[in-house]
């Protein structure tokens, strides 16, 4: 692929977590269980296919607006929120959530996408950034669903 077929910067991480697919999906998809392990702030609202809802955390105070574009449960979400340095000068990157059941849904693989940043020094910046925040999410929603520990308690404040 050549620099000009790139249209825009995206990442792709994934884990597994030691638990069936639909619990999986219920951890990110319900605002109560989210604010245990990620949303070090709380998030509001249910992630459900039209849905508004924001996100809070302590160590970027404010609450995000998030919009869910598409929900299948117990398999896919996309979000679509706020970012800088996004591709066309949109103000919000899109992040997919895939969940795969793995070993006879014992396990699920965890896929998170995001993608819709500038091809510029600020947008790799930014993406970066992002996905250190949701290689840490996995890492968060991992210890929190198989052991019952909150990896983020006391990390931000």
């Amino acid at each position: 692929m050549t620099q000009s077929e790139f249209t825009e910067l995206s990442f792709t991480v994934s884990g597994r977590v030691a638990r069936p697919v639909a619990e999986v999906y219920e951890a990110v998809a319900d605002p109560e269980q989210l604010s245990r392990y990620f949303t070090t702030g709380g998030a509001k609202g249910r992630l459900e296919a039209g849905a508004d809802v924001s996100w809070d955390f302590h160590d970027f105070p404010g609450a995000f607006p998030v919009t869910v574009v598409e929900a299948d449960p117990p398999r896919k979400i996309v979000i679509q929120w706020g970012g800088e340095a996004t591709k066309s000068g949109a103000d919000y990157t899109t992040t997919t959530f895939t969940f795969e059941p793995l070993d006879e849904d014992t396990r699920t693989l965890v896929t998170i996408t995001e993608s819709s940043w500038a091809l510029s020094t600020d947008g790799a910046r930014n993406a970066f950034d992002n996905c250190e925040g949701w290689t840490t999410m996995l890492a968060a929603m991992k210890a929190w669903i198989e052991y019952g520990i909150n990896l983020r308690e006391g990390f931000y404040t």
